[in-house]
């Protein structure tokens, strides 16, 4: 095994890893979440940095979660 396939595999682990632990989290702090790790995991892998995406991507999501969800609650409350 080259040394490249083993970093592919090792991020590949760990992007796993990352992703098998947000969705133990909570399901209102992952809606977002888990869907931009998902992007940001892949975005990353493709510039050889899954995991650094995959966390950006986590919390990109979380926020557009977070505002979309208030945003709701500011037009239901009128």
């Amino acid at each position: 095994m080259n040394i490249e396939a083993g970093f592919r595999m090792r991020n590949t682990i760990y992007t796993l890893a990352l992703l098998l632990s947000l969705s133990v989290s909570s399901l209102a702090h992952a809606a977002g979440c888990l869907k931009g790790a998902v992007v940001g995991g892949v975005a990353g892998h493709l510039e050889h940095h899954a995991v650094l995406g995959a966390v950006a991507g986590c919390a990109v999501g979380h926020h557009m979660a977070a505002k979309a969800k208030a945003q709701q609650a500011q037009t239901a409350a009128k």
